[in-house]
């Protein structure tokens, strides 16, 4: 889990271990201190890794080498591939807050609420973020194609 939402909120495998590492050494340093839900401080501390990250280094997307449903017609992989490395360059031009909202809950699947109580914002917030980057990549998108 903490792998996989780095890579997608940096866009490089990586670059995305490289977080995953930092984030298991933040958990390892601060392990008493960790209250609530161990979910969503496991994902806040993976994202604001992956902030950190992103602020000193911006991202260069790049496709993951092993899909998690590869596809058995060679066209239909050609789409795919196309499709995932459009949705990386289109999440790399959002802004940090608008690309984890994203990341968090559409991709991650996490409900609204969760999404905000990692953010530390309202659930109001997420959904503004989540629909302005919604726009945001659909114009991306359209433009790319």
């Amino acid at each position: 889990m903490v792998l996989r939402t780095a890579y997608r909120l940096l866009g490089g495998l990586e670059d995305a271990q490289d977080a995953a590492q930092e984030v298991f050494l933040r958990l390892f340093r601060n392990l008493g201190r960790m209250g609530g839900d161990p979910k969503a401080w496991l994902y806040r501390v993976t994202v604001n890794v992956c902030n950190d990250h992103h602020r000193r280094r911006m991202p260069v997307a790049e496709l993951d080498e092993h899909r998690a449903d590869p596809a058995p017609d060679p066209e239909r992989a050609v789409t795919l591939d196309e499709r995932k490395r459009l949705l990386m360059d289109g999440l790399a031009t959002l802004p940090e807050r608008e690309r984890t909202s994203v990341v968090l809950r559409d991709i991650e699947g996490l409900s609204t609420a969760e999404t905000a109580a990692i953010l530390g914002v309202e659930e109001g917030t997420v959904r503004s973020h989540i629909s302005t980057a919604r726009v945001k990549l659909a114009k991306y998108v359209r433009s790319r194609q």
